[in-house]
């Protein structure tokens, strides 16, 4: 089976992500301008370290906000998928902690701003989740289900929604990675280039054969332990969902394997635990397919490496987020190695055993 991509298709793949290119930081004055024009919000802005867009908090007197900025060059179509999928959220599961979108004083989810090129950018207002990301905790197993239970309940929700847009290039997309292979070049250290051979030999063998017949469905795309806000302290753990900025259809196995991904390896003993007992939360609301599950350790591998080459690529061509971006992935091809000393055997072993009787 021939899966090399078809030439510049990495290329075009990277662009529609909106990977490519940097661009001049917006300016604070006319964010300021805007809030206050159409949505009637004026406080301090403050600006936050983000992978792409140009994001800012808002404090008023009475609330705050995060504000998003759309890079110049992500299509408006995929902006809009990223908030219709939130909003769909609030209307069908307003149980679940999704952040939510501010409306305009005139009832738009967003404000469209034209450049002096001709390109526009996307300006939108959301409440902002006080409280910790679950990045800055050290949850047990049963806290690390519960996670899990929340992403499950998201995908169970989100399984009748579509958009025009929900089948856009991303490169982050796991059902690409086989076709990204060009990146290991990119990576100047020989032995994380040997991991990253390793992990796309594996991909190839086991999840290739079998991506056109894995179910699918819009997904989050990236329920990262930055995107995850809690609170320790509470029942409810999980207080927040955020960030639906990689938002697109997808396998549903590939959702999960997304936070599996950041979870691998921060156990250097047993470094497939804290990922283990994410995916038994998981499973319990959205059990995973007994041909798809033992793909799914292998997806998550895949997810590592891909972050671990998109970081370096990245941070060679957007210099003005090189510090946010390695430190995201300071630890990855460490984590990758600790895992792959692991058989998959024995992770599948864990994964059968939470996933109980389900088909």
């Amino acid at each position: 089976m021939n899966t090399s991509p078809a030439p510049n298709y990495v290329q075009r793949l990277l662009e529609e992500s909106g990977l490519t290119s940097s661009h001049e930081p917006i300016d604070v004055m006319l964010v300021s301008i805007l809030l206050e024009d159409h949505y009637h919000l004026s406080g301090r802005l403050e600006r936050v370290a983000t992978e792409k867009d140009d994001t800012f908090r808002l404090s008023t007197d009475s609330s705050n906000y995060l504000v998003k900025v759309s890079p110049p060059d992500e299509a408006g179509a995929v902006v809009d998928l990223q908030t219709a999928a939130m909003r769909y959220l609030e209307t069908t599961a307003s149980h679940l902690p999704v952040q939510r979108v501010k409306l305009t004083a005139d009832g738009d989810d967003n404000v469209t701003i034209t450049l002096k090129d001709g390109r526009t950018r996307v300006l939108r207002a959301f409440d902002f989740v006080e409280g910790q990301v679950l990045a800055q905790t050290n949850p047990d197993a049963e806290r690390l289900a519960e996670v899990g239970e929340m992403l499950g309940l998201i995908d169970v929700a989100l399984r009748p929604f579509t958009h025009p847009a929900d089948r856009r290039g991303l490169a982050w997309d796991i059902q690409h990675f086989h076709q990204l292979t060009e990146l290991v070049e990119h990576t100047p250290v020989p032995e994380h280039r040997r991991l990253a051979r390793a992990v796309f030999q594996l991909f190839e063998e086991t999840v290739v054969p079998q991506l056109s017949a894995l179910e699918t469905q819009v997904i989050h795309g990236d329920f990262s332990p930055y995107n995850v806000v809690v609170d320790p302290k509470s029942d409810h753990f999980v207080t927040g969902v955020i960030d639906f900025g990689d938002t697109v259809r997808s396998a549903v196995i590939f959702d999960p394997a997304v936070p599996m991904a950041n979870l691998l390896g921060r156990t250097p003993g047993q470094p497939w635990q804290e990922a283990c007992a994410f995916a038994a939360g998981y499973q319990r609301e959205r059990p995973i397919k007994a041909t798809e599950l033992p793909l799914l350790p292998v997806a998550a591998l895949a997810r590592l490496t891909l972050r671990a080459l998109l970081t370096n690529w990245r941070a060679e061509r957007a210099p003005e987020r090189r510090e946010y971006l390695l430190d995201h992935a300071k630890d990855d091809w460490t984590n990758v190695e600790r895992s792959l000393t692991v058989h998959l055997d024995d992770v599948m072993a864990h994964l059968t055993e939470a996933r109980g009787g389900h088909s």
